[in-house]
């Protein structure tokens, strides 16, 4: 097996949006029993074509593929793992304790990939000082403070529309740099934040036309 000496300093979001189901994939495949796979079969698998997956495999990872057995899965989940930084710790906070907030707060898939989130925040009073999950929520008054003491750097928003530019406000207040963005609305952020924003009734819109598609036989 050999290794390039560097990866692409790019990539788009298209294929980030790929490389989790890519490596949850490749777990399975090993848990499996697995230690090599083929492009075909990803892309067989996944729904895809093999030059795309050989492209995004190609942009993550320094394992060449063996044109007779493939790619060998040990290295290829280690540099997927490494390139989602599923290795690091990175905690994060989420903002707005509703249905949405509380299944975020509930969900223990989060930590395959290096995320842990340790708390909340609401201005409700029937919520605040209440624990979801074993984690506590506090008041949203709090969030600067206790993401700038705690060195939180990925913050949630699951507040309602109005209230999410304060929150996003408060916490890159805090030292937050990277925002994960449900509401519906577009985020004002200062220079050095990233954000990544769903849209949940535009995925449903999408999936709604795929659906129409297919009844019409296309």
């Amino acid at each position: 097996m050999t290794s390039r000496e560097a990866k692409p300093l790019s990539i788009s979001r298209q294929s980030l949006q790929r490389m989790p189901v890519y490596l949850e994939l490749l777990k399975k495949i090993k848990a499996d029993g697995g230690a090599y796979v083929s492009a075909a079969f990803l892309a067989g698998e996944l729904g895809l074509h093999p030059v795309q997956v050989r492209k995004d495999l190609a942009s993550v990872s320094k394992v060449d593929g063996n044109p007779r057995i493939g790619f060998a899965l040990d290295g290829l989940i280690d540099d997927m793992e490494d390139f989602l930084g599923c290795k690091n710790a990175h905690e994060a906070v989420v903002a707005g304790v509703g249905n949405l907030g509380r299944a975020l707060l509930s969900y223990g898939g989060f930590g395959s990939y290096g995320l842990s989130i340790i708390a909340g925040f609401d201005t409700s009073p029937d919520v605040v000082g209440t624990t979801v999950a074993g984690k506590e929520i506090f008041h949203a008054s709090r969030i600067s403070e206790l993401c700038s003491r705690l060195g939180v750097h990925i913050g949630i928003i699951t507040a309602p529309a109005a209230a999410a530019q304060s929150a996003c406000d408060a916490l890159t207040a805090g030292g937050v740099r990277a925002i994960w963005n449900f509401a519906p609305v577009r985020l004002t952020l200062p220079p050095g934040v990233i954000v990544t924003n769903e849209n949940l009734a535009a995925s449903f819109a999408a999936l709604s036309g795929r659906l129409s598609q297919l009844s019409r036989g296309e």
